[in-house]
Order: C-alpha cells, then structure tokens, then sequence
C-alpha cells in the first residue's frame, strides 16, 4: 500500500511540475526553467492518522491563491509562507526529548519557493513533534 502511495506521489508531483505541448522545449523558449513551466509552490501531502483508517492525500497549490484538495489551502499556504524554511530537515547533531507524540505519519513532497521537497514527518519524539506542529495547519494538528 504505502509503496503504491508513494508512487502515486511521484506520479502526480511529476505531472505537476510541467505542462504544455512542449512546443516551447525544443526552440529554448519559454520560462527560465528551459520552457517547462512549473509552479514554484505545489505539493502533494499524505497524512496516515496511525488509527487503522486509510491514508489521505491532499495537493495543494499556492501561486497568488491557494488551490488543491487540502482541507484549508488558504490556512496552509497563508502559513507555510510565513516561515523561512518550512521543510528544513532536522539536524543530524540535536538532542530530542524522548517522548511519543502519536502514531501520525505524513509525507511531504513537491515543490516549494522552486526547491525539491521531500519530507517525511512523524511524531516519535520531541524534534518530531515541534517539527509536526511547525507545519499546522498543512499538517492536522497531533492533538
């Protein structure tokens, strides 16, 4: 299953990144991309409540509006912009609590300020919790 989902990511972040009858792509015209346009925000999220019940997956598309499945695109665009580097991993050399926060798991991937993104959050111990609770509302709250 998660295997499936995930292929199903890349699937779906690899459609997002381009469109087009690639026209532009052989004559060089086009964006700065090298005529594959892309939206530098655009993200697939797959959230597993750890609780039995099946995973979702949500887009989300944030270029001037929001856009996507993401049950409140407008909160999690609004709020991912507001933070520096929303999807910076967790340095290798930090100390973390050691408490368990839920059996959540989410995946993150597409693109976001044009950067790759491919984030795996859980709630395990305490980095990953601040971590988890750093991304709310794209994120649903741990509680």
């Amino acid at each position: 299953m998660r295997t499936s989902v995930l292929l199903l990511l890349v699937l779906v972040t690899g459609c997002a990144q381009s469109s087009g009858d690639g026209a532009d792509d052989a004559t060089g015209d086009g964006d700065a991309a090298g005529g594959i346009s892309r939206v530098e925000n655009d993200l697939v999220v797959l959230v597993d409540r750890g609780n039995g019940s099946e995973p979702v997956t949500w887009t989300l598309t944030c270029a001037g509006t929001a856009e996507g499945t993401h049950p409140d695109a407008d909160a999690a665009c609004a709020h991912l912009a507001g933070l520096d580097d929303p999807f910076a991993p967790i340095p290798d050399d930090v100390a973390c609590t050691e408490q368990y926060g839920g059996p959540q798991s989410a995946h993150v991937a597409g693109l976001w300020g044009n950067e790759p993104v491919d984030l795996e959050v859980t709630r395990v111990d305490g980095c990953r919790i601040s971590q988890w609770d750093s991304l709310v509302p794209l994120l649903p709250s741990g509680a």
